[in-house]
């Protein structure tokens, strides 16, 4: 049997897990994002303890640097964690493990869990994005994650105000993009109170819904996926599925034509565990 190694960076938390090559996941540990040199120590303490993995999968928040023919390919780069700003991640992975190892972004990492063994099984495409304390996204096409230059930064398109927010927006590097007005923080900072603990029924859902759909419209409009999966924390609100739908084809307005809403805009089957399973996915592939 084979065994993968997993890592899902997070700007809040870090998970680690081995699984096997059917990704069941035997063994997984979560700590919080702290700095760099005590994060690989626990990272390094937790996978030294198995000796027969054959290759390791990341996910890791960004940006990073994808570019194989970079000079900082491996590099977490522009974050706004200014603790992990430009650290060779994959480099001191590669010091410490003599192993393939794969690298992307967390989102393209969840994305890829989806594609193979989640909501979108049996599509040649999909997308999917994630909303929480940021916004992001990645794309497949025939099994392949959508990358050039770079990799794709789905939470910062720019997107217009709903007519009843005249917030500014959070984004410290754009202000109004999706992320800045549609992601957690952004709630927080509105109303003073975490988003979790606002009523079902507060108006700031269908709002942050509007916002989601635009940028959904722009995705379908440009890569006509085959599947949109929403994750992340904002979208465990009730409801939040539902307006998103109901905003969507309002705005997009028969336009072009779509799946059915309720297959096409969709949660993601593998939960919270769609990162961390897409990690061993990308292992497996780079071994």
């Amino acid at each position: 049997m084979k065994m993968f190694g997993a890592i899902e960076a997070g700007g809040t938390k870090f998970v680690c897990a081995v699984g096997d090559e059917n990704f069941n996941i035997i063994d997984r540990i979560s700590f919080p994002t702290t700095y760099p040199g005590e994060t690989m120590e626990r990272i390094f303490d937790f996978f030294d303890r198995y000796k027969d993995l054959k290759a390791i999968g990341i996910g890791s928040f960004g940006p990073i640097d994808i570019n194989i023919h970079s000079e900082k390919y491996g590099y977490i780069t522009s974050t706004p964690k200014t603790n992990w700003r430009n650290f060779n991640f994959l480099g001191e992975m590669k010091k410490h493990y003599n192993l393939p190892i794969g690298w992307t972004t967390d989102v393209n990492a969840a994305c890829l869990g989806e594609y193979e063994i989640g909501s979108a099984v049996d599509n040649h495409s999909c997308l999917y994005l994630t909303v929480g304390t940021g916004i992001g996204g990645g794309a497949i096409l025939d099994g392949k994650i959508i990358e050039g230059f770079g990799h794709t930064e789905m939470g910062h398109i720019i997107i217009r105000n709903h007519p009843h927010d005249d917030f500014e927006g959070v984004c410290p590097y754009h202000k109004n993009c999706l992320e800045g007005l549609a992601a957690g923080p952004s709630i927080e900072k509105r109303y003073g109170i975490k988003a979790e603990n606002l009523d079902e029924d507060h108006r700031i859902w269908r709002i942050v819904a509007y916002y989601l759909a635009q940028a959904l419209v722009n995705y379908t409009l440009i890569l006509r996926p085959e599947k949109i999966i929403l994750g992340g924390g904002v979208m465990n609100q009730a409801g939040m599925i539902d307006f998103v739908r109901e905003a969507f084809a309002s705005l997009l307005a028969g336009y072009v034509e779509t799946p059915d809403l309720d297959s096409y805009i969709v949660t993601p089957s593998l939960g919270d565990n769609a990162g961390i399973i897409g990690g061993l996915i990308l292992a497996r592939r780079a071994l």
